[in-house]
């Protein structure tokens, strides 16, 4: 099935000998996920084409990069595009990379994450505030590798406090990506 929102004439991929998907969602998702450069912007980058084909930049073709997102997601890396494959990629997901980038500020390997509830917003009942911070990371369990522990005394990865507007020991950040 095709997204309806797409308003640019696509090339198609068949896959499974079943179904086809746009080859744009195939190489934007990978190369925002996971550092891929189609063919033709690594010849860009290079004085010497003749070492920048597909077989022998095996880094960077297509089939690595698929290998590398199944192997993220606990599926079989056979680098092919399955209904499996395609089904996590189209799940919701936050917009950072799977995989550090050259450069970037490494990452948690950590897939089992604490967190602890430190005071509660007047505005709501202490058990209003722990069934929307469980369904919360919930979603977010649902759709990642991550699983979320409560804890209720000691260091927490995540710590959760409630403050007024203007309070200037709270600091909010919002992290936003079209779609994502």
């Amino acid at each position: 099935k095709l997204d309806n929102n797409l308003h640019c004439p696509i090339m198609m991929l068949w896959f499974s000998g079943k179904s086809t998907i746009p080859v744009i969602f195939l190489q934007e998702y990978l190369r925002h996920f996971y550092g891929y450069q189609p063919k033709a912007e690594r010849q860009k980058r290079t004085t010497d084409i003749s070492k920048d084909d597909d077989s022998t930049t095996r880094s960077c073709d297509k089939k690595t990069k698929v290998q590398e997102m199944q192997r993220y997601f606990g599926l079989l890396p056979s680098g092919e595009l399955t209904e499996e494959t395609l089904a996590v990629m189209k799940k919701p997901r936050c917009g950072l990379s799977d995989v550090e980038q050259v450069g970037e500020t490494v990452r948690w390997k950590k897939k089992s994450i604490s967190y602890r509830i430190e005071n509660y917003t007047p505005d709501m009942s202490v058990a209003e505030v722990d069934d929307s911070i469980d369904k919360a990371l919930q979603v977010w369990a649902n759709v990642t590798p991550l699983r979320f522990t409560r804890i209720y005394s000691g260091i927490a990865d995540i710590r959760i406090s409630f403050g007024r507007q203007g309070d200037t020991k709270f600091f909010f950040w919002f992290y936003s990506i079209k779609n994502i």
